[in-house]
């Protein structure tokens, strides 16, 4: 049996499926994931390719299990129920995914279609939300929160899409579902009133910037720029009254926390984690608290007046780093750094390592590299005010995102380095991955 006859659809219409149904029914991105790992199952053992070295995927591999060793740890501890290997099972189903990638690359096109449908998607769910129930804040079928940061991320994911076109979006029809995917995806950020997501932009925007300034022709960067500064006005005019009142509401919590007013407010009570979380983190460096340690020792300090009652409400530190920190110490603090490290050190773009000797860059290329550089990146600014990865959105999304651009990056240049003339298989090793 040909295997790659079904692999190659199959895990191209899980590419699609993973980022197009994340935010649109309630655990979405879980449909595509089941179906990379069921394909994985199936057809890795009845596969008929040798599995090439696995350079790229082996690190990526590497950092999946180092976290979910950590998590194992950290979840385990003061437990005897199986709930303590939910989040460590989701990483140990990845691997089999990302070798079927490996193995199978699929196509870049249902990937790019996934984001862009995606984003819109998350738009649409936000406009109901707001307008027919009337929620306070749209929050998709997660938190608001989590919503509103997985939406800005598919939205900047469809901006760098539009400002790099790669084949199969050059028509105006599908650069225009792109631009309006990043539209969308903004607008459900903004309706979410998702304050560390605007923030992240601070960190976020000037690395896109940069990337797309140092490998597109500056005429071009300076369009899409212009396009994005009247897309930033157009999305502060849908509700400049709440925007201006979040904003100024988190100055306003600010100064309270700074005088020491005791009142909760959402700025004091993550100023309030924070201090915590770097006093306990370097009250045990080299193991950490383990999440039961963490709460236990938490409610003490509390109670003993050393810390304020606010910080009980949450599991967690509202900052990814000092939360592994106070719970799993300098090491854990390592393994989500190397974590977050490999795929920015895989995707980022590099210029000696294009796969031919043509000077102009490889849109399709360049956009996956971009788009996979954006996934660690706005996590780590998502992370300073919201432990992204305590929430199962955050570590499915991450975890697939990753891999998805891994494989589809690998396939296409694989296929572009091949000869025309003989055809190279399209399980070809690119150099870099």
């Amino acid at each position: 049996m040909k295997v790659e006859r079904y692999a190659v659809p199959l895990v191209s219409a899980a590419a699609f499926l993973i980022p197009g149904l994340a935010l649109w029914l309630p655990s979405g991105y879980s449909i595509g994931a089941a179906v990379l790992l069921l394909g994985a199952l199936v057809l890795l053992p009845l596969g008929d390719r040798r599995i090439r070295p696995l350079e790229g995927a082996g690190w990526l591999a590497l950092s999946i299990v180092a976290m979910a060793f950590f998590w194992l740890l950290d979840s385990r501890s003061g437990r005897t129920d199986w709930g303590g290997f939910d989040r460590p099972t989701k990483y140990m189903i990845a691997l089999p995914c990302l070798l079927l990638v490996h193995v199978y690359a699929p196509r870049v096109k249902p990937f790019f279609w996934g984001i862009a449908i995606g984003a819109i998607g998350s738009g649409g769910i936000a406009l109901y939300q707001r307008a027919v129930p009337h929620l306070p804040r749209a929050m998709g079928y997660t938190n608001a929160i989590q919503f509103g940061d997985l939406a800005l991320l598919l939205g900047l994911m469809c901006l760098t899409l539009f400002a790099v076109r790669p084949p199969g979006f050059a028509r105006h029809w599908q650069r225009a579902v792109l631009l309006l995917g990043a539209l969308l995806g903004g607008l459900a950020s903004v309706l979410s009133e998702t304050r560390g997501g605007w923030l992240a932009l601070v960190v976020v925007l000037p690395v896109l910037v940069v990337l797309l300034w140092c490998h597109l022709p500056h005429k071009q960067m300076l369009r899409v720029l212009a396009a994005a500064v009247v897309g930033i006005g157009l999305l502060g005019l849908t509700q400049p009254h709440m925007i201006d009142y979040r904003l100024e509401k988190a100055r306003t919590e600010l100064q309270q926390y700074e005088k020491g007013d005791q009142e909760v407010t959402s700025v004091g009570q993550r100023l309030s984690h924070w201090k915590l979380a770097w006093q306990m983190g370097w009250d045990r460096p080299l193991t950490g608290w383990t999440q039961n340690g963490y709460e236990v020792e938490k409610a003490r300090r509390v109670h003993a007046g050393l810390a304020h009652p606010s910080v009980l409400s949450f599991s967690h530190a509202h900052n990814e780093v000092l939360d592994i920190f106070a719970k799993r110490g300098l090491p854990g603090v390592t393994a989500l750094l190397f974590f977050y490290a490999v795929p920015l050190w895989l995707f980022w773009p590099r210029r000696g390592l294009r796969p031919c000797p043509d000077p102009d860059p490889d849109p399709t290329a360049l956009a996956l590299r971009v788009v996979g550089v954006l996934v660690p990146v706005c996590c780590i600014a998502f992370g300073l005010t919201q432990v992204f990865m305590a929430h199962n959105s955050g570590n499915m999304c991450y975890l697939f995102f990753t891999l998805l651009v891994y494989g589809c990056l690998r396939g296409h240049e694989a296929r572009a380095a091949a000869p025309p003339a003989t055809g190279a298989p399209a399980d070809a090793c690119p150099a870099r991955q």
